[in-house]
Parts: C-alpha cells; sequence; structure tokens
C-alpha cells in the first residue's frame, strides 16, 4: 500500500490542488483523475457525501484516506472547514484546446480579458459550469488553474473547458464584448457559438479585445453605479443568453 501523504509531496507541484470537500465533489463527478485524497475526519467527510453528493459517495469512500490534522494543516495553503483535500490530473491543454476549438457550439465561450483577481476568475468558472458554457477562456498572466481560482470555481473546471490563450488564438465565432458604451444587452440575441468577452475588473477591455470585438453590449445599469462584479456581470449575460433576447424598455 502506497502512503498517501508521501504520494501528495511527490505529486503537488504538478497536480491540481482540489480545497475542500465541494471542490473534491465536483470534480470526481465530472470525470476528474484523482490519485490521492486525504481529510482529517473521515466519518464526517463520508456524512457529507451522505448527505449531498450520494451519486460519488462509493467513490469518495475509497478515495479518502485520513489522517491527522496536523498533516492535513501541512499539505495545503490554509485549512478547509471541511477539512478535505485532494489532487487532481489537470486536463490536457490539447484536450481543452479540442473542446473550445469543437463545432457547432451548443453553448458560449466566456473570454476574461487580461482579470486580475483570482477569486472573480473562479467565480466565473463555478457560472460557466453551472450555465452549461463550452468553456472560459482568460488571456493575460493570470493562471486560471491557480489553486485559489480552483476554489473559487469549487471544482467546476472539470466540468467545462477553461485555458489560458491570448486574443490572437481565440477560437472561431462572433465576439460580443461587455462594455458601458455598447447597445444595450436585452435588445440583443446571443447566438450559442458567441465568445461572451468581459474585461479587467479595473481597466476594461484590451485594445486588443475591442479590435476583435464584433459588437459592443451594456448591460443595464442604474445612473451613477459604476459598475458591476466581474462574475455578476457573467451571470447576468449567460443568464439572458439561456432565455433568448428581450427586448430593451422604451425609453
Amino acid at each position: 500500500m502506497t502512503d498517501p501523504v508521501s504520494d501528495w509531496r511527490r505529486l503537488a507541484d504538478s497536480h491540481v490542488l482540489l480545497d475542500g470537500f465541494h471542490a473534491l465533489k465536483h470534480a470526481v463527478r465530472f470525470g476528474a483523475e484523482v490519485p490521492v485524497a486525504v481529510t482529517a475526519d473521515r466519518a464526517a467527510a463520508l456524512a457529507l457525501a451522505d448527505d449531498l453528493a450520494p451519486d460519488v459517495r462509493g467513490t469518495l469512500d475509497a478515495l479518502l484516506t485520513e489522517v491527522p490534522e496536523t498533516t492535513y494543516a501541512s499539505l495545503v495553503p490554509r485549512p478547509h472547514p471541511t477539512a478535505v483535500a485532494a489532487l487532481a490530473v489537470r486536463p490536457s491543454r490539447e484536450a481543452q484546446l479540442a473542446k473550445l476549438a469543437h463545432t457547432p457550439r451548443t453553448a458560449p465561450v466566456v473570454v476574461l480579458d487580461n482579470p486580475r483577481n483570482l477569486g472573480n476568475a473562479g467565480a466565473v468558472i463555478r457560472l460557466a459550469a453551472g450555465f452549461g458554457a463550452t468553456g472560459v477562456v482568460t488571456t493575460g498572466t493570470l493562471d486560471p488553474w491557480h489553486p485559489t481560482v480552483v476554489r473559487g470555481g469549487a471544482g467546476l473546471h472539470f466540468a467545462t473547458a477553461v485555458e489560458r490563450l491570448a486574443v490572437a488564438e481565440l477560437p472561431a465565432g462572433p465576439v460580443f464584448a461587455l462594455d458601458p458604451e455598447g447597445d444595450d444587452l436585452r435588445g440583443v440575441e446571443l447566438p450559442d457559438d458567441a465568445l461572451l468577452a468581459f474585461g479587467s475588473e479595473r481597466t476594461g477591455l484590451s485594445t486588443e479585445l475591442r479590435a476583435r470585438a464584433d459588437r459592443l453590449l451594456s448591460l443595464p445599469m442604474r445612473p451613477q453605479v459604476s459598475s458591476y462584479n466581474l462574475a455578476t456581470s457573467v451571470a447576468m449575460t449567460l443568464y439572458h443568453w439561456s432565455h433568448g433576447a428581450r427586448s430593451a424598455p422604451t425609453p
């Protein structure tokens, strides 16, 4: 029998950290390969599975190894309230790009243009997975598979395609970019093969992305309100896509 702690230390630098019960639950549910999973309280973790994830309870029972609380804490950047952590194999870049490039698409790709906040990026990936988006692409320097992003995404990276690309490498499809000066989103139908692009939380759309955009769209917003949170903007846009075009109100 292998030692899970030794396995963890051997694999940690090359695998995706699943931080907490929910991240592990989602990763397993969506087919992630998980070579090692630990918990400081196996009974409590399996009780959570009984309540929240009976569909993967048997898999978690086979995966989870109980370790002392101090050992668990030494393996993660900060202990999670559920005292569960695991390592998963990151999907190959080739596989992710193939999913993003496959046509015809039945759901949009979300593009985060040079995002800065790791937690916001994770929240967007969680949203995209929930709406069944084809994937999430980031441009710029932020790694969408950073442990903090995966934590914010609750392990739902494995439910959609997630990659970092240059603007010039974006998948084919019409680009609808969110911008305060754009047309009201409510009067526009978003096609299934759209790329829905959102600018940086601080600086908005880059020059490169703006030049690539086929159309600029704006979200309804009360005067004197500066902006929405990035994840809120993505949620509003995906909700609009999922329900078809709504007519903008008469001024």
